[in-house]
């Protein structure tokens, strides 16, 4: 449909040229730079416009929220690739599966996770959110909050068993974190997945708490220090590479 492709185009050259202007255009400027027809420039203001991709301030033009959304979503897209990107690598540096996680507004999220068909990721069979008391992940990072932000935690995810592994209670929990320094690796033999054993270290990331993990069979587990002091050693530059953004 040429006219509707010809349409698009029109209201992006538009869309440039006004973001071109920081202090925005008036429409006949725009029309001109965009090698429009001033009626046709008009009706597509218009219509940029009330979608909230423009903003008309003062006889001029200029980006609105809609088009920092687009921005911001390609930023994101962008970020999230360059995660994902380096966990491959590490992946195939480490010969496990690696994981990227962060506690972000009271919840685990995890949000990377890089694997092979030959080293397959663990499966998130139960919530990882509701079972961070469980699984390494969850663990690392609960250990590197104050204890009142873990009581909150526990308060929306009690602390319960998931194998026959799992730590026992609450108490247990917070006994096994009370003896690990904050910012120590974590190892979780099947406490999440039965046949799976895990490994997380802590992430500084600014004032959020992050971490990056591995897992590998149970009957691998002579596997686990290589791959964790690999691991270790090639994050300093993994940070300094992506500087981790948190807001993705």
């Amino acid at each position: 449909m040429p006219t509707l492709i010809g349409s698009v185009q029109r209201a992006l050259r538009l869309l440039e040229a006004a973001g071109s202007h920081a202090e925005g255009a008036p429409a006949k400027q725009l029309a001109r730079e965009a090698g429009l027809p001033l009626p046709t420039a008009y009706h597509l203001l218009r219509t940029l416009t009330h979608e909230g991709y423009l903003r008309r301030v003062g006889g001029v033009f200029v980006l609105g929220p809609a088009a920092g959304r687009l921005a911001g979503a390609g930023l994101q897209q962008k970020r999230r690739s360059m995660i994902l990107d380096s966990l491959a690598h590490f992946r195939d540096a480490v010969g496990a599966p690696v994981y990227f996680a962060v506690y972000r507004e009271g919840e685990i999220e995890v949000v990377g996770v890089s694997d092979t068909p030959a080293d397959p990721a663990c499966e998130e069979w139960a919530d990882f959110r509701a079972t961070g008391h469980a699984h390494a992940i969850g663990q690392c990072l609960l250990g590197q909050l104050d204890e009142k932000s873990r009581r909150d935690h526990y308060d929306r995810h009690p602390v319960e068993g998931i194998t026959s592994y799992t730590v026992r209670d609450l108490h247990a929990l917070e006994q096994r974190i009370a003896s690990r320094e904050r910012m120590a690796p974590v190892t979780e033999r099947q406490e999440y997945a039965l046949g799976t054993v895990c490994a997380a270290i802590p992430i500084t990331a600014g004032d959020t708490a992050a971490t990056m993990a591995i897992s590998v069979p149970a009957h691998q587990e002579n596997r686990l220090p290589y791959a964790m002091e690999r691991l270790r050693s090639e994050v300093g530059a993994l940070l300094s590479t992506l500087s981790f953004s948190i807001s993705i």
